[in-house]
């Protein structure tokens, strides 16, 4: 049997019935037992009027009430929360409501049963939703109270197909060019195998010959790429890295007149760090009203919608259940997040970020001075447990001489620039219009970076900071690498299958940018271990076999490439401190090629994954650090 306590709430239509919380009788309960107070239903109906969304969501996502004082009230008064997992539903019932709707009433009706439509419901005296079942269905509705989070997740697994394949397939369907759902093209394969068939050849016609030309090119390409890393950071170290935005420029914005913002939140199995998003997310300054915060959470994650269902204060966010389709990774929850989200502005942070209080009114007067041309502003990222422990120092100085030198290099040179994986902030209507994420690429914001250049776009980048947490543990950091990495692959790939169609689109410098940025930096991680073992096989162990293969002249070019190609990336580590002040790190640069082996490893591991599971996304754990992150970051 299921409750029907709301029937006795359900009367006519009256004279003003949808325009205030106070008609329903759920919210005269919670004003009644003091989880509301009357200026919190003023501001609920406001909120109502201007989203368009039912005042139960408003009160839920706009952090008015928590969930278990909201179901406490309801349950005082007789009303039960039903399981509605198992509920049956008939197709014919669904195909008359749209999604959107039924997200925004918290409510579905399922299925006709006993002349009366079974209607799950979070507000039972949601008179709007009970009309709109009358009407549409000319029943009256048989009513199921059950949370709003079981009903989110329930309407979008019913509901949310075309949504999600939307999410998947668009840029597939509108650009297939730019899609990596395809990872190797014919001509591509054909390209790799004459290659490798080449050097076979070569090696069984003359092996000592063709070892020494491999050798060469090796070693070459590796002191090249890296005296290209140089010259990008000197060229970015010679200009002011952040085009910036002043405390006065922010103190002239109006808050009445800011734009909505949507802030994506996409979360896999992070129960263990809600509370500390919660956190996060009250220390941003822009009017409550105004944010539109999407926690983007997979169907099959229980163990987070659990975390945000047992949270004992409010919360301000909204819940997107993520309905299953392959493959799982993050850039198709945020294209599926794209169908609900109402802002001018996106962005999107991870779990564990702490940005800037005053980042999101910094990027809306940075898109205020800019021209219309530019769709994107990259803040910069670092780590709040820098001195956690060797991986951490490590991680920092690479993010810190990224975000400090590479970057205004590649932005001063005018090349094509590959976005950090988080608090990238997007003109939404832009962001649309370019087909979003692609699904299948694992550095969904690298390629969209060049794919974005590629068609006139620009980036800027601000002075904001989004601290992150640093990866502390060895097995968790290969994971996240060498997706990393594999990722860049998949990027070099889709973008490489015209050459001369992405020279006529970037130019030649932006060309020979991303070829020796994008492309070289797998390649390099790549050769350098072979690089490393020819050095120790031919200094350390003197083995005879190498001088009958290599002369002198060419050992000694390998090793002068290698030893000074590893100084010189001392040298940028080294550079990496200054600008923040980092002195403690300076020493561990002298680690960088122990560093540098480790993302050899992770290379060839994405290297492997990319021929047997190219979509794979390996997901990283967070919260693994003991840093205090709260007090950590604003050092």
């Amino acid at each position: 049997m299921h409750t029907t306590a709301s029937e006795g709430l359900i009367t006519g239509r009256t004279e003003g019935i949808y325009s205030g919380c106070r008609n329903s009788s759920v919210f005269r309960l919670l004003l009644q037992d003091g989880f509301l107070g009357e200026e919190e239903c003023n501001k609920i109906d406001d909120y109502s009027t201007t989203i368009g969304a039912s005042h139960i969501k408003i009160a839920l996502n706009f952090g008015f009430i928590s969930r278990k004082n909201y179901e406490r009230s309801l349950s005082n008064a007789g009303y039960v929360f039903e399981n509605i997992r198992e509920e049956a539903h008939d197709e014919e019932v669904l195909e008359k409501i749209d999604l959107r709707f039924a997200d925004e009433r918290l409510a579905i009706p399922l299925r006709i049963e006993d002349n009366r439509v079974v209607t799950i419901m979070a507000d039972p005296d949601d008179q709007l939703f009970i009309d709109f079942v009358r009407l549409t269905y000319g029943l009256e509705p048989l009513i199921i109270v059950a949370s709003d989070l079981d009903i989110t997740w329930l309407s979008h697994k019913l509901l949310g197909q075309k949504y999600v394949k939307s999410a998947v397939f668009e840029l597939l369907n509108s650009d297939n060019e730019s899609s990596a759902l395809t990872t190797f093209t014919s001509g591509q394969l054909v390209f790799i195998f004459t290659f490798i068939g080449l050097i076979a050849a070569g090696l069984v016609l003359n092996f000592k010959m063709t070892s020494i030309i491999v050798n060469v090119f090796m070693s070459v390409f590796f002191l090249f790429t890296i005296s290209f890393k140089l010259f990008l950071s000197l060229v970015g170290s010679k200009f002011e890295l952040y085009q910036a935005v002043t405390k006065s420029e922010i103190k002239n914005l109006d808050d009445e007149t800011l734009p909505v913002y949507t802030i994506h939140l996409p979360v896999y199995k992070e129960d263990k760090l809600i509370k500390k998003l919660i956190w996060n997310l009250q220390s941003i300054d822009y009017p409550r009203h105004l944010l539109d915060i999407k926690l983007l959470i997979e169907e099959d994650d229980d163990k987070t919608l659990n975390a945000v269902r047992n949270l004992d204060f409010p919360a301000i966010f909204e819940v997107i259940v993520v309905p299953f389709h392959m493959p799982k990774t993050k850039p198709k929850a945020c294209n599926y997040g794209l169908h609900f989200s109402r802002g001018t502005y996106l962005t999107i942070y991870d779990a564990e970020d702490i940005p800037d209080t005053d980042q999101l009114k910094k990027v809306v007067a940075m898109f205020n001075k800019l021209p219309e041309d530019y769709i994107c502003v990259q803040c910069a990222l670092n780590y709040f447990n820098r001195n956690e422990n060797f991986l951490t120092r490590m991680f920092t100085l690479e993010y810190s001489y990224w975000f400090d030198y590479v970057l205004p290099g590649l932005d001063t040179l005018d090349i094509p620039i590959p976005l950090g994986g988080t608090s990238n902030h997007f003109k939404l209507a832009q962001l649309v219009e370019l087909g979003a994420w692609d699904p299948f690429n694992v550095t969904e914001d690298a390629d969209l970076g060049v794919r974005a250049y590629a068609k006139g776009h620009k980036i800027a980048v601000i002075n904001s900071t989004t601290y992150e947490e640093a990866n502390n543990e060895f097995f968790n950091w290969i994971r996240q690498r060498s997706r990393w990495i594999k990722g860049y692959m998949q990027t070099y790939l889709v973008h490489m299958r015209n050459p001369m169609a992405l020279i006529k689109k970037i130019g030649i410098k932006g060309f020979l940018g991303f070829n020796f940025f994008v492309g070289a930096t797998p390649i390099m991680f790549l050769i350098n271990p072979i690089l490393i073992l020819i050095f120790i096989c031919y200094v350390v162990f003197d083995l005879g076999i190498i001088r009958q293969i290599f002369p002198d002249w060419v050992l000694f070019i390998s090793i002068f490439n290698l030893m000074v190609g590893n100084i010189l990336m001392i040298y940028v580590n080294m550079m990496a401190v200054f600008k923040r002040r980092f002195y403690e790190l300076i020493l561990f640069a002298i680690a960088n090629p122990i560093y540098w082996l480790m993302h050899s490893v992770a290379a060839y591991k994405g290297l492997y994954q990319l021929i047997v599971n190219p979509f794979y996304w390996e997901k990283t754990n967070h919260g693994l650090s003991k840093v205090n992150n709260q007090n950590n970051a604003v050092k």
